[in-house]
């Protein structure tokens, strides 16, 4: 009978307690079981090849006389948080704005577009002497009453709190003052796990003279139960706020990450999102909750045979030229490229959808332009400015210099 190795322990899907199996190679899966010595003998046989993976046949385990085992299955690449929000804040900046900070929205006259400073901010940026940077977005606004602000939007991903964030932020807030001259709303999303860490100010004191600067503070970890409901209903940035925390839970523990993530996949389609959303949000919760390659394959044939029943196959016909694409190079660069074009074509029809949704239909020359672009970085750029040009005739104007 096979002994199991000395390894940490984890719960079965009884929530109890059992031994572990461990392969003694790297990118080997951790076992757990109790199982009797004829699956042991399966799962010895296995753990001998170093670099096998032990899969599972569905996400309740393998049968047995016993009951059923869980894996926890380990992602080698590390999560990923900072970029995907960088791009849900250009894309769903308002959704995410009002669900966080809401006050302010109310002020903000949206119909008159929003205006991405990311020039304006790396300026600041060079200048910091504070080291590597969170996620920031420096965003020019006009208010209802017809004023005209700059709000400057920090996200903070991160496990651990950051002594540096008060200062962090009252010196871009000051140096957006100093070197713009503009007023500016500095706000600050912790995205942490820690319930405990909640910064809202930046206080400093020398010989009787003193700083106090305080900043509005949105902790996502209050929001889950709301983004809950939201989420239920068609709210863009509940998705992005639950794909967030789902990530963060399930950071050891892969196959609680597939569950969550095929059951806020489906919402997509249940609570009534566009087309043009279930792609787009598809795109950041699949950045934020990354799966090894096994379990990525279970959740993408999951994921084709549900919308082949809804008739509604939004994401797997998107994925399915880049990968035939790829299939026809017959080499590693061709399945690059064939990625790269699925990318290319999910970035283009949102823009399209865009376009579309703010100014009405879009004329074929424009069309043509727009499904001509072989850019990654340039497709993001025209996004940027769909959102924030005023009419149609300045998006043309702009995407032409």
């Amino acid at each position: 009978m096979f002994a199991p190795v000395e390894g940490p322990n984890c719960l079965n899907s009884f929530g109890q307690s059992v031994e572990t199996v461990q392969t003694v190679a790297p990118r080997c899966l951790l076992l757990n079981t109790q199982l009797k010595q004829g699956v042991n003998e399966k799962l010895a046989a296995r753990t001998r090849n170093e670099c096998e993976t032990f899969r599972l046949d569905s996400l309740s385990g393998l049968a047995s006389p016993t009951g059923q085992f869980a894996v926890r299955e380990m992602n080698s690449a590390p999560d990923e948080y900072d970029s995907p929000w960088k791009e849900a804040l250009e894309v769903y900046f308002r959704s995410i704005l009002e669900f966080c900070f809401s006050s302010a929205a109310q002020r903000i006259a949206w119909d008159a577009g929003v205006e991405f400073l990311d020039k304006e901010l790396q300026e600041i940026v060079r200048d910091s002497s504070l080291g590597e940077q969170r996620v920031d977005k420096l965003i020019k606004v006009r208010l209802i009453d017809g004023g005209e602000e700059w709000i400057l939007v920090h996200v903070e991903v991160q496990h651990q709190p950051d002594s540096n964030l008060p200062l962090r932020i009252y010196q871009y807030h000051h140096r957006v003052r100093d070197r713009f001259g503009q007023r500016v709303a500095s706000l600050v999303i912790l995205a942490d796990e820690r319930n405990d860490w909640r910064p809202d100010r930046f206080e400093e004191e020398t010989l009787g003279c003193r700083v106090r600067f305080d900043f509005p503070v949105c902790k996502l970890l209050d929001l889950v139960p709301t983004a809950q409901a939201a989420s239920k209903i068609g709210q863009p940035s509940a998705m992005i706020i639950l794909a967030n925390w789902a990530a963060q839970r399930t950071r050891h523990d892969m196959f609680e990450r597939r569950q969550w993530k095929w059951d806020l996949t489906r919402r997509l389609y249940e609570a009534g999102f566009s087309r043009k959303d279930i792609l787009e949000l598809y795109r950041l919760m699949d950045w934020l909750m990354r799966l090894p390659e096994g379990l990525e394959r279970e959740y993408k044939q999951q994921l084709k045979e549900y919308e082949q029943a809804k008739t509604m196959p939004y994401i797997t016909s998107i994925e399915r030229m880049g990968h035939e694409e790829g299939r026809q190079e017959g080499r590693q660069e061709g399945r690059q490229e064939g990625r790269a074009a699925g990318r290319l074509e999910v970035l283009r029809e949102i823009l399209l959808s865009n376009l579309e949704a703010r100014f009405g239909e879009i004329p074929m020359v424009l069309r043509d332009r727009v499904n001509s672009v072989e850019d990654v970085v340039e497709l993001k750029a025209w996004h940027r400015l769909a959102v924030t040009c005023p009419n149609l005739a300045d998006f043309e104007r702009a995407t032409l210099a």
